[in-house]
């Protein structure tokens, strides 16, 4: 059974970074894209970047365009999400995500698209 893990959550001041993990475990043969989304309290989940098996194709939210950026390192079968220049706004639960295609050539905005979840972890932003 696929499982995806995240970890490196915490708080940050705005203006800082943090940068945030995601372990996959019982997939290893890299073939999967993978995400990242985040869910504010009282919100629905929003996406906030993609990468493709490899890492040669990402895309990202445009609220998060120039400040988050998402790589995978299939040898680690990890991906990471750097975030800076955060702001309270980016303050939520980022959840990564899997879904079982080598490419990004879906609807990845939307989470009814990928195949499994971590349980996520939390990001705080304070001013």
């Amino acid at each position: 059974q696929v499982q995806v893990v995240e970890s490196g959550g915490g708080q940050a001041q705005t203006g800082g970074s943090l940068r945030l993990s995601c372990k996959v475990f019982g997939a290893n043969d890299g073939d999967y894209a993978m995400g990242w989304f985040l869910q504010a309290p009282g919100k629905e989940r929003e996406f906030v970047g993609v990468v493709n098996w490899n890492g040669t194709h990402t895309a990202s939210a445009d609220s998060v365009k120039g400040r988050f950026t998402v790589s995978r390192d299939n040898a680690k079968n990890t991906i990471a999400l750097q975030m800076t220049s955060l702001k309270p706004e980016d303050t939520a639960l980022y959840f990564c995500t899997l879904r079982l295609t080598s490419h990004i050539r879906f609807d990845y905005h939307s989470s009814r698209q990928y195949d499994f979840w971590g349980r996520g972890t939390q990001v705080t932003v304070t001013s």
